[in-house]
């Protein structure tokens, strides 16, 4: 067992009150008291990003509007780390933070929700989609034209009501919120990773602390998934390279295709013409350190820059 004598305890972990939210935090406890024998406490919060829920992510800070109260408490020592969705923490960590730990993902596919149709392709012509999210937005309108998509914002109960009170055909979620909260049998279809590629670290939990809390980031370290520390390291610089935020409709899922061979699918829409051409790249690396998904992240930004992903850049920063 990890040494954990010198670390301050209880730990305090700090956390959004969504449900899911919730499920991640108490499974973090839960595993820091069962393998380290750490006492754990939760402190839950209401973050800026669940209070604004009228407007889209991209027009009101971006997905930091999830993490800033965490970092706050974290910061002012009522808290020792925080527990989110990889695929909502910032690219860049302000100046004495890190991600101490990744764990191991859960599914990273998005989830294809509706009660009326069985999948993607079962809609009718014009049918109403639900999602707030510019990556899906654009993947979704390369494989259905036709579709009128609507913004859907709100914790996960609250977007499976609205499909339920009949406001939309169909919303797409991430599969892993559904797993993790035993609404698995919600999910109608599941989308091809390659025809819908998933958001950067998509399925799996980061665990942030303050950078001087050695101790504490050793032992989280030590709980950590090296495969899905690797895979989400490409993932998330191809995301820093292009400047990536949530209004950039970016997406980027990594796979290991054999002992130390990663594979890296990417992909880069027009926020503010949905119907323009998706950009599209794959690359392959052998990966066996952070510096070398890096590599490969950085790689993959530059084929879609190549590909004409500049201009696409330029038109939705103006």
């Amino acid at each position: 067992m990890q040494s954990t004598a010198s670390i301050v305890t209880p730990v305090v972990i700090a956390t959004r009150e969504s449900r899911l939210a919730l499920w991640q935090a108490e499974h973090v406890r839960d595993r820091l008291q069962q393998e380290l024998g750490l006492p754990t406490e939760l402190l839950g919060m209401t973050t800026r990003g669940d209070q604004i829920l009228d407007r889209a992510l991209s027009k009101v800070g971006g997905k930091g509007l999830f993490v800033k109260e965490l970092e706050v408490a974290i910061e002012a020592g009522r808290a020792h780390l925080a527990v989110h969705s990889l695929k909502d923490v910032p690219m860049d960590l302000p100046e004495g933070f890190v991600l101490a730990s990744i764990w191991e993902r859960e599914d990273p596919r998005d989830a294809f929700v509706s009660n009326q149709y069985a999948g993607l392709t079962e809609l009718p012509q014009g049918a109403c989609v639900g999602t707030s999210s510019l990556r899906r937005v654009v993947q979704l309108k390369a494989l259905r034209p036709d579709l009128r998509i609507e913004p859907l914002r709100g914790n996960l109960d609250t977007r499976l009501r609205k499909l339920d009170e009949g406001v939309y055909d169909a919303i797409v979620l991430a599969a892993a919120g559904l797993k993790r909260l035993g609404l698995a049998a919600r999910i109608r279809a599941t989308f091809d990773p390659q025809a819908m590629i998933p958001a950067a670290g998509q399925g799996a939990l980061g665990l942030e602390v303050r950078a001087d809390a050695v101790a504490l980031r050793e032992a989280l370290a030590s709980l950590g998934h090296p495969a899905t520390w690797l895979a989400t390291h490409a993932e998330r610089a191809v995301s820093r390279a292009l400047g990536g935020s949530c209004s950039v409709p970016l997406a980027a899922h990594a796979v290991f295709v054999g002992e130390g061979r990663m594979r890296l699918d990417v992909a880069l829409g027009h926020a503010l013409q949905p119907q323009m051409p998706l950009l599209r790249a794959r690359l392959e690396a052998d990966v066996t350190d952070t510096d070398a998904a890096e590599t490969l992240g950085h790689d993959a930004a530059r084929r879609l820059l190549d590909a004409g992903g500049a201009a696409y850049l330029v038109a939705q920063a103006g």
